[in-house]
């Protein structure tokens, strides 16, 4: 049996993140009262279309990190090496939540953007370094 204990645990973290952020999308559904779509511009929807974005973002990316991760543990990468990427998208992704959620400087939004990327890309030329 193959054991990836890093992507394991980062899995399980950003699985619960990722239904958090999926379930206070159903929230303030429930609250505004917009059951399709991000309600079109009506009065009242930014929350709405914050949540959906703040959740779309999330499963546009982690799905790839994780993947990447996955095959770099699994292809003989450090477990250091491993464990300071997940750690990386697990810090970006909450980054980037909070970012998106509030008001204000974006500099949570910008850097959980730029942080997921970096290591995106880290665990990309990771997993080439690996498959030579």
């Amino acid at each position: 049996m193959i054991h990836i204990p890093v992507t394991l645990f980062a899995s399980g973290v950003l699985g619960i993140l990722s239904v958090v952020l999926a379930f206070s999308v159903s929230l303030v559904r429930n609250r505004i009262k917009v059951l399709n779509g991000d309600g079109a511009g009506a009065p009242g929807t930014l929350p709405l279309l914050i949540a959906i974005r703040r959740h779309g973002n999330f499963v546009e990316y982690v799905p790839l990190a994780l993947i990447l991760l996955g095959a770099v543990e699994v292809s003989g990468a450090s477990r250091f090496t491993c464990e300071i990427f997940a750690v990386l998208l697990i810090a970006a992704r909450l980054m980037h939540a909070a970012g998106i959620t509030h008001g204000g400087p974006r500099a949570l939004r910008a850097g959980g953007a730029m942080l997921t990327w970096l290591v995106i890309l880290g665990l990309g030329i990771e997993a080439l370094a690996l498959s030579i």
